[in-house]
């Protein structure tokens, strides 16, 4: 194995290093007049979802759309099966000191599942490719109204939380509305995009830091994690580990109740267990105006995205070695 394989995900090593900065060195209102990041993260947000609508291929998505059973299997464990077992746990909490830790954790599960690092792992694995690019797709835009919805139920009646109509009014200027004209757009600049994707990559990545580094930098300031001990941490961690574990077999057991092929399976597995810190780290600066309360909702998503590469990069590979063996 190449040393550099044996390294830690490059993404996962910065969102550390923000963390780090943030507790260091963190950004101070006063500093707006000088770095308006404020600024600079509202209309890098806009810009992934433009991107993102351009990076959708409208006739692909079509073609697609005859596999309705792997279909239906990734979307409803996306958005129903996954906030359904946090969700059980809600009367634990609900009058506890650690409800926003749950909030937390329940704004983790009705998340969209992640489009790039599970079309790269499923086509690692060999399973069904353009399955997984219209599963990944189509979460992406399910997520645009399903996630806030589920968080509504929530955030109304807590003091974090925003208004509905606002709520409506943001998603649309700044997500849904630049992805329509990505879309519309599609045909003139696909080629474009497709030529620069790993720079689009990377685009996406330095906003996802400089929201961390923001919410951070808020939460060090106004002293929030005074509320997650070194034990409360350990007790997250677990359970979050274990929610990917309780997703992921149970996704396998319904494949194997609906005789899936071997790359469905792969397929269902991959875009299935996902979630995506991209979207959870746009939607958190909409739904959480309390700066300092979003770096609480972004811990859960930020363990959780670490270890899903590190099992499903695992299993990818295994997957892989399989086929090879096979053939």
């Amino acid at each position: 194995m190449n040393w550099k394989q044996k390294l830690p995900d490059p993404f996962v090593i910065g969102l550390v290093f923000m963390v780090f900065v943030a507790s260091f060195f963190p950004f101070r209102l006063e500093y707006q007049h000088f770095f308006p990041l404020q600024e600079i993260i509202y209309w890098g947000i806009t810009g992934i979802f433009f991107l993102y609508g351009l990076k959708l291929d409208p006739k692909k998505i079509r073609q697609d759309m005859g596999n309705w059973k792997l279909h239906m299997v990734v979307q409803l464990t996306t958005f129903m099966f996954f906030p359904l077992i946090v969700l059980i746990f809600h009367p634990l909490f609900v009058d506890s000191n650690y409800y926003l830790i749950w909030l937390a954790t329940f704004y983790l599960a009705v998340l969209p599942s992640t489009v790039s690092s599970s079309v790269v792992m499923v086509s690692i694995a060999k399973g069904n490719l353009p399955a997984a690019i219209f599963n990944a797709s189509m979460s992406g835009l399910f997520g645009l109204v399903l996630t806030p919805l589920w968080m509504s139920l929530f955030l109304a009646r807590n003091s974090n939380g925003i208004a509905l109509n606002d709520m409506i009014q943001q998603l649309i200027l700044q997500l849904l509305l630049p992805v329509l004209v990505g879309l519309m757009l599609n045909r003139f600049l696909s080629k474009m995009v497709r030529a620069h994707q790993t720079k689009i990559a990377w685009f996406d990545k330095i906003v996802i830091f400089l929201i961390v580094y923001k919410s951070f930098s808020a939460a060090f300031l106004n002293d929030v994690f005074s509320q997650v001990s070194s034990g409360v941490f350990a007790v997250l961690t677990a359970f979050i580990i274990l929610l990917f574990f309780c997703i992921y077999v149970s996704i396998n057991w319904v494949s194997l109740k609906l005789s899936f092929s071997r790359e469905d399976t792969i397929t269902a597995l991959f875009c299935g267990s996902k979630k995506s810190l991209v979207h959870g780290s746009v939607f958190v600066t909409l739904l959480i105006p309390d700066i300092a309360t979003q770096s609480l909702f972004l811990l859960p998503i930020m363990l959780y995205h670490a270890f899903q590469l590190f099992y499903t990069s695992y299993k990818a590979k295994v997957f892989s070695r399989t086929v090879e063996t096979n053939s």
